[in-house]
């Protein structure tokens, strides 16, 4: 196993678990101290995680009905102008603009206007596209996806204080406590 690159930025501290259940506790202990730039990062989902994390719903439901309004309003808009003012066609003596016949292009846009909310919303939401991040260059880290349950607190979040942090994370049943930093070539 190779050593740790300590000449960049710290990132933060990371604490590693042997099972869910040592794990869970931790989380909750975490959350009560009142950190707030922390993750959790498991080999399969853990039930009851959101809740003990404290997450929140997401805002992403938002954007997509922004997006479908904007998009049904477009496609409204649109073919109002383009029958009723733009290019005039009286056939039959029917209206300039029947609703009737403008809901298939109407209910097209609001489903592409949310399917592009979602795709970029959630792109945003999740800080994408992100190329690089120092936990990935970690060796233990790479444990997290077979046997391995870790938690990260970032050096920051507004709590963060190296040595009163690293002992906090000590005394939750880590095995294993170590600072993981930004590659300093980055």
């Amino acid at each position: 196993m190779s050593t740790p690159d300590r000449t960049g930025v710290l990132y933060g501290l990371l604490a590693e678990f042997d099972d869910a259940t040592e794990l869970v506790a931790a989380v909750r202990k975490v959350r009560d101290a009142g950190y707030l730039k922390w993750d959790v990062h498991t080999p399969f989902p853990v039930h009851g995680m959101d809740d003990a994390m404290g997450i929140k719903g997401t805002q992403l439901p938002f954007f997509v009905l922004a997006g479908g309004l904007t998009g049904f309003a477009l496609a409204l808009l649109m073919q109002w102008w383009m029958n009723a003012v733009d290019y005039p066609f009286v056939i039959s003596g029917k209206p300039l603009f029947g609703l009737p016949a403008n809901i298939p292009v109407i209910f097209e846009l609001t489903v592409l206007f949310s399917a592009f909310a979602t795709f970029f919303g959630m792109w945003g939401l999740n800080g994408m596209p992100r190329l690089y991040h120092p936990l990935l260059t970690n060796e233990r880290f790479r444990r997290a996806t077979s046997d391995r349950f870790f938690i990260v607190i970032e050096a920051q979040d507004p709590r963060f204080d190296l040595p009163q942090t690293k002992q906090f994370l000590g005394s939750l049943g880590s095995g294993f406590v170590e600072e993981v930093h930004e590659s300093a070539e980055d």
